[in-house]
């Protein structure tokens, strides 16, 4: 059975979030934020994308796996049974349909990848959502949750 990770860079480092995925094996880092900006150093898309190809890592952004701004202002209140509600509906869109595809075709093809996002809890994310469906389509996969060192713990 495959594996498909989940990790969120919240209260992260770049190079712990590398160092995570690297340990995992972790060959394509999928970004499924709708929008890949950070005010975070090192986690908008071009950087977290350079940060994580310099450990021979992909990275993909699946922006129609994003959570609408209604549905990250609810995340950000606490409020996660309305931010699952809203991202269920944009899970239905044709868009996000065909990026669950190519995740579930890239997951047969045994490719191992890591979906991520900010929260640190998977609970409080939609990418757990994500990778519930991704694996149910698949027909079965280990969803395994990744952690990367508060950037307290990091190494200097």
């Amino acid at each position: 059975m495959n594996s498909l990770f989940t990790i969120g860079y919240e209260g992260a480092t770049p190079a712990a979030l590398a160092d995570a995925l690297d340990t995992a094996g972790v060959e394509v880092l999928v970004d499924v934020r709708a929008v890949a900006n950070s005010r975070r150093p090192g986690f908008s898309k071009r950087a977290l994308a350079a940060g994580v190809d310099e450990r021979g890592i992909a990275y993909l952004h699946l922006r129609a796996l994003g959570t609408p701004a209604d549905g990250r202002a609810a995340a950000r209140a606490g409020r996660h049974d309305e931010m699952r509600r809203i991202f269920s509906k944009q899970l239905e869109t044709e868009a996000a349909q065909e990026d669950v595809a190519a995740l579930v075709q890239m997951l047969k093809q045994g490719r191992k990848m890591c979906l991520l996002c900010f929260e640190r809890e998977p609970e409080h994310c939609h990418r757990l959502m994500i990778a519930e469906r991704v694996e149910a389509e698949a027909g079965g996969a280990k969803i395994e949750h990744l952690h990367a060192l508060p950037a307290s713990f990091a190494r200097p």
